[in-house]
């Protein structure tokens, strides 16, 4: 691999023929140049190949999946974000600013045409090239709005490098003309391994870009677009439709609703009825990840949990809300979770969930040597303890599912106003019926459940559109979707939200957390002098015996509670990032985004 790379007003650029990464680098034959030739890549259908392979380092890898929540409303975690911490991010440490990516993609297209290939061919690989454009200018545009706009391959001395950022409307509406192309022309229309980008992934992609701006657009009132919201909403719902009605997919229903959610994100192989598109493991080639290190470690990850808050959004399995439950706010863990929509069993440890430990299948409640809130998650790891040190998981990580299609489509045609019984049938009640909620999953509902839309959504007051976002919360948990979520809907005050755990009925009084018969934990402001053998006691004295503050105390319910003691405050700049200040040194143009400067 040859690549010349320059930190240059503002934009990182690689001037020389880019590396070709994908496959275990595959050497071409070829001197190294500043220019890249006709010969090797750009003389055959493969030597486009082998270029366009290089595209796909752009995708998450498995790490980055598991990782995809780091930043939630919803989890707690071992330290408080700096990002979220006032004064503790500036554009200082800002990141991201990097287009490297960027010049490999435009240099094949202002180059391929040296190809000796069919224009359809040609036109496949453009497209290829123009969807991982579009999918590297989505993530700008997520981070700091308005960027510049950059279609052709610029040397040091391209005076663009010294303009301006382009206008959040332009990148979008180049997006789309991106993925229009692709749409049109990239041939692949099936792949088995989950792996390429297909005419279908295409189209999810786009249901994915569409809903988020649409959404930013209405919204964010700060922007004068909100003109143009409907228009992009619509074309979020004719994309994914578009998916929908070809047929190619559906939601994976195998092993049943206690099992088939789960099987998504703990398969070796993709679950290829519903994976679109993986991170895909190969032990053969030694290809693994580290999610059961993550998930499980208690110095390794980021120790997310899942908060109380969130967990009670939870439907009861007959599609009743649970904080309709009499008495739900004293629900000792062990009876809460109990009756419950069926992917919270598939999402955190609780009742008869176990895992192998050397040739024993053991029980396996919460660990407080990880959890701070009780309900710990098992989303993504494999239920076998000799994976929870290093990179030894053998499970596939979906980036792109199905069951986000639909409720890309459900979610634009509520906002659109034309959501009927029918799409709600077709999509969050199919999602529903396959998490084994027995109540009306066939028709649009007609109440508001005041618990979710007083704690999350006072301003939402469609039924189906409340509804829609609690689906979205509960089936694309920890994918990496809802700190995006919180930008589009503009809720970033939930992100100021309390970290905090299940009930606690009683101080010193060891709890049975898995209905086992076996006792697991017990919270202590002072340690008992004689502690039960096998329980594990945890402190929530107002301070520890160093005499800092404890982060884990009770609250007033008496309800754990997490880092309390370190100050998280939303500011309406957090919508953005900021320029990295390096940049704009280098170049004064591209401005700073609101708040930053």
């Amino acid at each position: 691999m040859f690549s010349i790379k320059f930190k240059y007003a503002g934009l990182l650029l690689a001037v020389a023929i880019t590396g070709i990464m994908a496959n275990g680098c595959k050497k071409l034959n070829q001197e190294p140049q500043a220019q890249a030739t006709n010969s090797a890549v750009f003389s055959s259908v493969n030597g486009l190949q082998l270029y366009t392979n290089s595209f796909y380092e752009m995708l998450p890898d498995a790490g980055s999946l598991v990782r995809g929540d780091a930043m939630a409303d919803y989890a707690a975690r071992t330290t408080v974000p700096d990002f979220l911490r006032p004064g503790a991010y500036s554009a200082q440490q800002g990141t991201g600013w990097t287009w490297t990516q960027l010049r490999n993609i435009n240099f094949f297209l202002a180059n391929n045409v040296r190809a000796a290939v069919s224009a359809d061919q040609r036109k496949h690989f453009n497209g290829l090239a123009r969807f991982f454009r579009a999918w590297f200018y989505f993530d700008k545009l997520k981070r700091f709005g308005d960027v510049p706009w950059i279609n052709t391959p610029m040397d040091v001395a391209d005076p663009r490098l010294y303009a301006g950022r382009d206008s959040r409307t332009l990148v979008v509406d180049s997006i789309l003309a991106d993925l229009d192309y692709a749409g049109q022309n990239i041939l692949t229309t099936t792949d088995a391994s989950r792996t390429q980008i297909t005419k279908n992934i295409v189209y999810a992609f786009k249901s994915r870009v569409c809903l988020f701006e649409g959404t930013f657009r209405k919204y964010h009132n700060e922007y004068p677009l909100g003109a143009s919201a409907p228009a992009l909403l619509q074309k979020a719902a004719d994309a994914a439709k578009q998916v929908i009605d070809g047929g190619a997919f559906s939601l994976n229903t195998a092993g049943g609703t206690d099992k088939a959610y789960r099987q998504l994100f703990t398969s070796t192989v993709p679950v290829a009825n519903e994976t679109m598109l993986a991170a895909v493991v190969d032990p053969t080639l030694g290809i693994f990840n580290d999610a059961n290190w993550y998930w499980t470690s208690a110095t390794y990850g980021d120790r997310l949990s899942l908060i109380r808050t969130f967990v009670n959004t939870y439907l009861n399995i007959d599609g009743t809300p649970f904080t309709s439950t009499a008495g739900y706010k004293t629900m000792p863990f062990v009876d809460e979770v109990k009756g419950r929509d069926m992917r919270l069993q598939q999402t955190i440890r609780m009742g008869n969930y176990t895992r192998l430990n050397g040739a024993t299948q053991e029980a396996a409640p919460p660990v407080f040597s990880y959890t701070y809130t009780g309900y710990q998650p098992i989303k993504f790891t494999q239920d076998d303890a000799s994976m929870d040190g290093g990179s030894r998981n053998t499970n596939s990580i979906p980036s792109i599912r199905y069951a986000e299609v639909l409720l890309n489509y459900a979610e634009a045609k509520a906002e659109l106003g034309t959501l009927t019984d029918a799409d709600w049938n077709l999509t969050i009640g199919a999602l529903r019926r396959r998490a084994g909620i027995t109540g009306n999953t066939a028709t649009k509902p007609t109440t508001i459940d005041p618990y979710l839309q007083s704690t999350y959504f006072p301003e939402i007051s469609d039924p189906s559109l409340l509804e829609i976002r609690r689906e979205r919360g509960i089936e694309l948990v920890f994918e990496g979707f809802r700190f995006n979520d919180i930008v589009r809907w503009k809720k970033g005050s939930l992100m100021d939200m309390a970290w905090n755990g299940f009930y606690v009925p009683a101080l010193n009084t060891p709890l049975d957390l898995n209905g086992d018969g076996k006792l697991d934990v017990a919270f202590y402001q002072t340690m008992p002098a004689n502690p039960v053998a096998g329980v594990t006691y945890v402190s929530v004295a107002e301070t520890l015996t160093t005499g800092s503050v404890n982060p884990q105390r009770l609250n007033s319910d008496n309800e754990l509670t997490w880092l309390t003691n370190v100050t998280r405050k939303w500011d309406d700049k957090y919508y953005l990032y900021p320029i990295p200040e390096a940049d704009r040194l280098i170049n004064p143009k591209l401005g700073q985004n609101p708040g930053w400067q």
